[in-house]
């Protein structure tokens, strides 16, 4: 049998060729390259075949680099990206500025918006519209290898304190034998060491602005949380701590290197998987510690697929937002990698699946902590903003980056805490001034 190739004349043959490419659609998607967005990318072929006019490009980014670049693009209005992960601090600053599209007016009742997660929904939104919807949402929780808890003879409470862990690290400490007493972020930026350093000091009883929006970080809990972090890493941390971030730490601690890390609840399911960690069998987990107060001792995030307003294929990219974020893909990812690796954090009704609460034992604590996270009190004191591992305002994205680069510095070596604090005091109120805060 002759083929339709074979009758044509080569002509016809290049035009049917070329009006086939133009058909198609080539989505641009910018991500960060955490653990569960390597899999989303994996599991787009699916996407692919059953969207054959869709091709999706993708530009995984880690994660400093993913917010400048999104940033830029964004305020910009280049459309370079048609999809961009954001999380909770960007969604509502940017949503309110007209830069995104929102996401919530047409979606599909096979969706079931209701499912997710009130506390995600909300932070995603601004004045009740949504302008990102989650791919998966995280607390924070603390990780221990119970192995070496129980040869050391200790047991980790359910609510730690940090005086806690500060002994435990002690005891557990065994450079010798490639253990670290605890791991923890160093990396400078206001999304990597300023999401873990702002809940420290928040339980510590420290805020960053008071109610006039002057800046507290030269008080008395900023230094001695600060204090506290910096010994404590440079006591019982791996040596290089202040390059490390998520994904430095979290190598660290799937490799068996470190006896404890306080981290994000979503690296729970890759610390489970055999195939990407060594203690698989061995970790377990409690609560984020808490120092003077509970307020704000656990953070709340989501990391979640946006349209830019300048995207020019925003039809195609919301059908793959909403592939991404839904109720089957979460069942895609149950049968091709195992219900503990499903994106935690977003949906009711993962955690009513019976095989996600047997194969993930940290299910129900990950559940409690995002419940239980309050972005409104995130301090003892009272403050003028929201946000509990970052301050809901524009300025924000450079001050803390700024401070987490001074506190860097510190854990580094290279200036005091007192320098890094009083450093960082000053600088903030700069920008605060500038921005128009204080007079």
């Amino acid at each position: 049998m002759f083929s339709l190739r074979r009758r044509l004349p080569p002509i016809i043959v290049l035009i049917a060729a070329s009006a086939l490419a133009q058909a198609e659609t080539r989505v641009t998607i910018a991500t960060v390259n955490n653990g569960d967005m390597i899999i989303m990318q994996k599991l787009s072929q699916m996407f692919e075949k059953q969207n054959p006019d869709t091709k999706l490009d993708w530009v995984i980014l880690e994660e400093n680099v993913l917010r400048g670049r999104a940033t830029t693009d964004i305020a910009t209005k280049s459309g370079q990206f048609d999809i961009i992960t954001i999380g909770t601090y960007e969604a509502p600053i940017w949503g309110k500025r007209g830069w995104l599209v929102r996401l919530d007016d047409d979606l599909p009742a096979s969706y079931d918006l209701n499912d997710v997660l009130k506390p995600i929904r909300d932070g995603l939104s601004y004045e009740g519209k949504l302008y990102a919807l989650p791919f998966y949402g995280e607390s924070s929780f603390t990780f221990y290898r119970k192995d070496l808890f129980d040869k050391a003879g200790l047991k980790m409470p359910e609510q730690p304190t940090y005086d806690d862990i500060a002994s435990f690290a002690q005891v557990l400490h065994d450079p010798r034998n490639g253990i670290y007493g605890i791991c923890l972020r160093g990396k400078p930026g206001w999304g990597e060491n300023m999401a873990y350093l702002s809940t420290l000091v928040n339980t510590f009883g420290g805020r960053w602005f008071d109610e006039k929006w002057n800046p507290q970080l030269n008080t008395p809990e900023w230094r001695q949380a600060i204090g506290f972090y910096v010994d404590l890493a440079k006591k019982y941390g791996p040596p290089g701590a202040s390059s490390n971030g998520h994904n430095e730490s979290r190598a660290l601690f799937a490799t068996g290197k470190c006896a404890m890390w306080i981290d994000a609840t979503v690296a729970a399911g890759y610390m489970f998987n055999p195939a990407d960690s060594r203690v698989a069998d061995k970790v377990s987990f409690a609560r984020a510690p808490i120092q003077k107060t509970p307020n704000g001792a656990q953070w709340l995030w989501s990391w979640a697929l946006a349209i830019p307003a300048s995207s020019k294929h925003v039809k195609e990219a919301k059908h793959f937002v909403q592939w991404a974020t839904s109720k089957d893909y979460v069942k895609l990812v149950a049968k091709t990698d195992g219900w503990a690796a499903v994106p935690p954090g977003t949906r009711k009704s993962t955690y009513d699946q019976p095989e996600y609460i047997k194969a993930a034992s940290f299910a129900g604590l990950t559940l409690k902590a995002i419940l239980a996270a309050d972005p409104t009190h995130p301090t003892a004191k009272p403050v003028p903003y929201t946000g509990i591992q970052f301050v809901a305002i524009p300025e924000f994205q450079s001050i803390g980056t700024q401070v987490g680069q001074s506190i860097a510095a510190a854990l580094a070596g290279n200036t005091t805490v007192e320098q890094a604090l009083q450093s960082a005091q000053s600088a903030v109120e700069r920008t605060m001034r500038r921005a128009g805060y204080l007079k």
